[in-house]
């Protein structure tokens, strides 16, 4: 029990004092709230959606570092006005636990409408998420 109430306080400090690079615009978090704990080595692909075209063209993809997070999507001094998408592939993360899970990938669409940081957070367990714009 200690070591779980040590660990979720850590956590929570790391998401406190958590600086976001402000040479980027976009950055995301996953917490896997069945744990406690943040989900370290997902993939995360972002994809731009064209208004003209009706597609989505291939924009970054990266890992979760330690703490869950990536904090270096979209250089800031670019214009990043758009439509966006961001594909959580969480299945792998829970294969590694040997969990099973409902969602195999997770998709988050949203706008950026403004020069604004964005931070597009998901709260994750194996057989459910949410989502929120963070700070």
């Amino acid at each position: 029990m200690k070591k779980f109430i040590f660990t979720t306080l850590f956590t929570l400090l790391s998401i406190v004092t958590f600086a976001q690079k402000n040479t980027f615009q976009l950055s995301s978090h996953i917490l896997d709230i069945s744990k406690g704990l943040p989900a370290a080595g997902v993939k995360i692909k972002l994809e731009k959606y064209n208004d003209q075209t009706k597609t989505w063209s291939f924009v970054d993809e990266k890992n979760t570092d330690a703490n869950g997070r990536i904090g270096d999507f979209l250089p800031s001094e670019k214009n990043n006005l758009g439509t966006y998408k961001l594909t959580f592939y969480t299945s792998d993360y829970f294969k590694k636990s040997n969990t099973e899970s409902f969602y195999p990938f997770i998709e988050v669409v949203f706008i950026i409408k403004d020069k604004n940081h964005y931070h597009v957070p998901i709260t994750l367990s194996a057989y459910g998420y949410s989502t929120y714009l963070g700070n």
